[in-house]
């Protein structure tokens, strides 16, 4: 006489318990044979499928995906050729809805030939969601690390990388660049007499002013307070440089909206350009920081060049440039 506890003996009490199992499993197991007839299918396929484990017994593969049979037939021609084929895909549920889903499809060989194959197939919709989460957060952390927060322009980390990646192109193309500081003129007055939340929105729009009147090569920052620098990359000629500092005063040529009585601003604008002004990110950002210095000096709202490109002739004369 056996021994009941023979972990060999497999009764059919057994085997109800494997089914209860299986058929408690979330995920959706399944076996089809080669001409991709389901053979066996737990209770999941109800809550995916709206099928019971006996209405899928018979079902071919091609009737249950409907139109997204195409899209797993490649991998069932892997599987039955005898290849274990894991892969992911958003299955199309019969309400309307998607699942990712991570499958993986086993052959089932005897003597030597594929009889058909197991299905396993799991719901990572949920970790999905967690994986676009967290790449969500990491590109807002990553923004928010070269991003001035309220304005959304780049900052002073995202410029500095710019202006290094500019030079070494002008090193190769021997075309100058230009590195402006841009002051908004009695901003602080603004603040003070309007309120901060005014003042942001000021900010704001001024930011959007710039950005667009700038080309898609330029880099708009903002530096933090009421000023912002921007790089021009690439000048061809002195006219080049003179349009783009007149399209920065353009920018201040219409009233903010967000100012009571649409009051009119000015801007202030220091000019340094690349080789005669520096050699570095933070050799032509001091040095346009004085030219603005200079430029306030001469009674704001104008532009003035560092002392080091003043002294070349073709500049001399957008020194006293006004902009109303």
């Amino acid at each position: 006489m056996k021994n009941q506890s023979d972990s060999s003996e497999f009764s059919p009490a057994d085997g109800e318990i494997a089914l209860e199992i299986v058929d408690h499993t979330k995920a959706m197991l399944a076996y089809w044979n080669a001409s991709e007839i389901c053979l066996f299918a737990n209770n999941a396929f109800e809550e995916w499928f709206g099928k019971t484990r006996v209405e899928m017994i018979g079902i071919s593969m091609r009737e249950l995906l409907g139109d997204d049979y195409p899209k797993i037939a490649r991998h069932i021609e892997i599987v039955l050729a005898g290849k274990t084929e894991v892969y992911e895909r958003a299955i199309s549920l019969p309400d309307g809805s998607q699942r990712d889903s991570l499958i993986t499809f086993t052959p089932n060989f005897s003597e030597g030939v594929v009889q058909g194959f197991f299905a396993h197939v799991v719901d990572v919709s949920p970790l999905k969601r967690l994986e676009r989460e967290l790449k969500a957060a990491k590109e807002s952390a990553e923004k928010l690390a070269t991003h001035d927060f309220l304005t959304g322009l780049p900052n002073r980390v995202l410029l500095e990388d710019r202006i290094q990646s500019t030079i070494q192109r002008a090193q190769r193309n021997g075309k100058p660049l230009a590195v402006i500081s841009v002051d908004i003129d009695n901003f602080k007055q603004i603040n003070d007499t309007h309120g901060h939340a005014v003042g942001d929105c000021a900010l704001q729009e001024i930011a959007r002013r710039l950005r667009h009147a700038m080309r898609e090569s330029d880099t708009v920052t903002r530096m933090g307070g009421d000023e912002f620098i921007v790089l021009i990359p690439e000048l061809d000629s002195t006219d080049d440089l003179d349009l783009m500092i007149q399209r920065i005063f353009n920018a201040s040529n219409t009233p903010l909206a967000c100012l009571p009585g649409k009051l009119p601003f000015s801007f202030s604008v220091g000019v340094a350009l690349y080789p005669e002004d520096g050699n570095s990110p933070k050799e032509l950002m001091l040095a346009s920081d004085r030219a603005l210095y200079r430029a306030k000096k001469l009674g704001k709202n104008r532009h003035a060049f560092s002392e080091t490109s003043d002294d070349l002739p073709a500049h001399r004369d957008a020194r006293s440039h006004r902009s109303h």
